[in-house]
């Protein structure tokens, strides 16, 4: 199969490796692109997480929490200036006041529920706003989570919600804020899907720098990267963005057990829109 240069470029997007380790990583697998991209992983040139936490959207996340019911949604638009449009955040937060408040069942239900703000149908002020703003605007995703609860927004860009055993404000506090700053998968061990553990071992085995080593080695040390890989992943085992001699596990113990946690990125996973604004000026000019 011949390797285009588009090809190359989505790969090397996608993955953060050079033109020539993506090229090659094409050519070595017949142009598979999920392929490819395991082949650079191996090679420990990429990392599967690049494509997943990609920021590839603008708009807002904005969170909510009244009466032991929290929410969290999040709303793209098509430019960062009108993420930042007034009419545009006000929309969204009274969004967010609306889901904790109707607990809609799906993006279905949400749609064909009455805001009182803008007293109509959420699906018509969605269509209300692009015809205002000028822009397509989407609702993407929204979760509820209920019980002892604490969010933490930064700038917009990522939201936590958190549901706890306890109360304790401050606590919550600094642990949404660790959530945000170090993207947790996982409550704890106990929550990791066994396909999640085996994934990342078939990985690893396949890698270079073991090829040579023993059967029996080259598992001890799978073992041991594989645990490593975890621990990153778990929220109770990472060290403590405030106080990395301790991790959150040792931080809450006694006090409080998380039972839940919603972290999202804005546009994760999403294609951005790529503006040529030397085009646009002119085609405005031309008009």
């Amino acid at each position: 199969m011949t390797v285009t240069a588009a090809m190359v470029k989505e790969l090397r997007e996608k993955t953060g490796a050079g033109f020539m380790d993506s090229k090659k990583a094409l050519e070595q697998c017949d142009g598979n692109m999920e392929k490819a991209m395991e082949f650079l992983r191996q090679k420990g040139i990429a990392s599967a997480e690049k494509k997943q936490n990609r920021i590839a959207a603008e708009g807002l996340v904005a969170t909510y929490i009244e009466n032991g019911v929290g929410s969290i949604v999040e709303v793209n638009c098509e430019t960062d200036f009108v993420a930042k449009n007034e009419d545009f955040k006000s929309f969204v937060n009274s969004l967010a006041k609306h889901i904790a408040t109707v607990q809609p069942a799906d993006m279905e239900a949400l749609n064909a529920s009455v805001c009182p703000a803008c007293n109509m149908k959420i699906e018509d002020a969605v269509k209300d706003k692009i015809a205002t703003i000028g822009e397509k605007i989407s609702i993407r995703r929204f979760e509820i989570l209920k019980g002892n609860l604490a969010t933490y927004v930064h700038n917009g860009k990522i939201g936590v919600l958190i549901s706890a055993s306890a109360q304790n404000p401050d606590l919550l506090k600094d642990v949404a804020l660790h959530i945000a700053s170090s993207a947790p998968e996982f409550v704890s061990r106990n929550q990791i899907p066994q396909a999640v553990i085996d994934e990342e071992t078939r990985i690893e085995m396949g890698k270079e720098d073991l090829a040579k080593k023993p059967e029996n080695i080259r598992a001890k040390i799978v073992e041991g990267r594989v645990n490593k890989l975890m621990a990153q992943k778990c929220l109770v085992e990472q060290p403590f963005v405030k106080n990395p001699d301790i991790t959150v596990g040792a931080l809450i113990e006694g006090k409080l057990e998380i039972n839940s946690f919603v972290r999202w990125t804005l546009g994760e996973g999403l294609e951005k829109r790529q503006d040529n604004f030397a085009e646009e000026v002119m085609s405005q000019m031309v008009k």
